[in-house]
């Protein structure tokens, strides 16, 4: 029985992670669960699951869940999320929290020895030489859920580092796939929510228009995987089926496939290192598929992703004020209150505006993620 401490419990990935618990009861028991403010889906996981311990962002809220559900404990804000991660009775934990807040529960989870499932990017992005280095010393299995990811960690099961030529991260091209970039200037937030071929959260799903999802996954990939940004590549593949691929040095290339579903990466990082049946999973019908197409990625028109390899390889602090940047941009377009492409206009700018500081403790990496967030909500008070 593998017993899970769950962040990021009422977003997208936190919601079909329980899925995944609940088709597999004799398998993962949730022990423990946090999310921010959506208490009303806290609520159906606690009548559900029972997890001993939970986490909400406002302590007033946390107040009302303990009147209602006393026999659970009930903490609150990053202190709280934090204790959820940490939580001795779980021995795993799944942390799909979306945004840097990600970074603290999952340095602190690696410090208490959990084996941890992350599909929270920010954490990599923006401290990933901290992250990855508490992983070597600490032991804990640290595994991705992206599929982009998860892919490419099952074509490198049994294989040797030195073998890896180039990693090839594929991208379907978002909700504005089709359109040239004269036609961006007007469209609207419903517009940029209505991804082709997967399900996820607002921000995500913003981000996959933009290519911003693709970058943050580029220097994700130079963190997990340890190869220079050179060695990897990014290639639009508008099926979603091809999910990744590696080449290997003597030509031959490993791709792992299936039909668009986050819930079969997040399984897999919960049965690791076994594979368990997946109820209701649509199976791959390549000749269903008949036809996949991939194309070279443009830089012109998606530019978020060459701020992201740039930012990647200046490195130190630029990806934290990168991905700073665009989340408050990215919260401001969901708010109707910036065009889309003024999200791309608000990363250049503060990354031209920066002056990298190299290997940043985590305190310096904090501060200027919350200076860079002030200075880009100034702008437009």
């Amino acid at each position: 029985m593998k017993k899970i401490n769950l962040i990021g419990a009422s977003g997208s990935i936190g919601q079909q992670t329980i899925d995944v618990i609940r088709q597999h009861p004799e398998d993962f028991q949730l022990v423990a669960a946090g999310c921010g403010k959506d208490t009303v889906q806290m609520r159906e996981i606690i009548k559900e699951f029972n997890p001993t311990l939970i986490s909400v962002l406002e302590e007033a809220d946390a107040k009302r869940l303990r009147g209602e559900f006393p026999a659970t404990r009930v903490v609150s804000g990053i202190e709280g999320l934090t204790e959820v991660a940490c939580y001795d009775a779980g021995n795993f934990l799944l942390n799909a929290v979306v945004g840097s807040i990600g970074l603290r529960p999952t340095l602190a989870a690696i410090a208490a020895g959990k084996d941890i499932g992350i599909a929270n990017k920010e954490t990599l992005v923006t401290a990933g030489h901290i992250v990855m280095d508490a992983v070597r010393k600490s032991g804990v299995k640290f595994l991705p859920v992206d599929s982009e990811h998860s892919a490419i960690f099952q074509c490198l099961q049994g294989e040797q580092e030195k073998n890896i030529e180039r990693l090839v991260i594929t991208a379907s091209g978002g909700s504005f796939r089709n359109r040239s970039r004269d036609e961006l200037a007007d469209v609207t937030v419903e517009d940029a929510l209505a991804h082709p071929n997967w399900s996820m959260g607002a921000k995500l799903t913003v981000d996959s228009a933009t290519m911003m999802n693709k970058g943050l996954e580029v220097i994700e990939a130079h963190w997990l995987f340890d190869l220079s940004f050179d060695k990897i590549d990014v290639l639009l593949h508008n099926e979603s089926i091809i999910h990744s691929m590696v080449e290997f040095c003597d030509s031959s290339v490993m791709a792992q496939l299936g039909s668009p579903d986050m819930r079969v990466p997040i399984q897999y990082v919960l049965s690791y290192p076994d594979r368990i049946p997946l109820e209701r999973a649509k199976r791959l019908n390549l000749a269903e598929a008949a036809t996949l197409h991939f194309k070279q990625m443009d830089f012109d028109r998606f530019p978020c992703l060459r701020y992201a390899y740039d930012a990647g390889k200046v490195g130190g602090t630029m990806p934290t004020v990168m991905n700073a940047a665009n989340e408050v941009a990215v919260q401001l377009f969901l708010s109707k209150q910036i065009p889309f492409l003024e999200i791309e206009k608000i990363v250049e700018t503060q990354m031209g505006q920066h002056v990298a500081i190299r290997n940043p403790a985590i305190d310096v990496i904090h501060s200027i993620d919350q200076e860079i967030r002030e200075t880009v909500l100034r702008q437009y008070k």
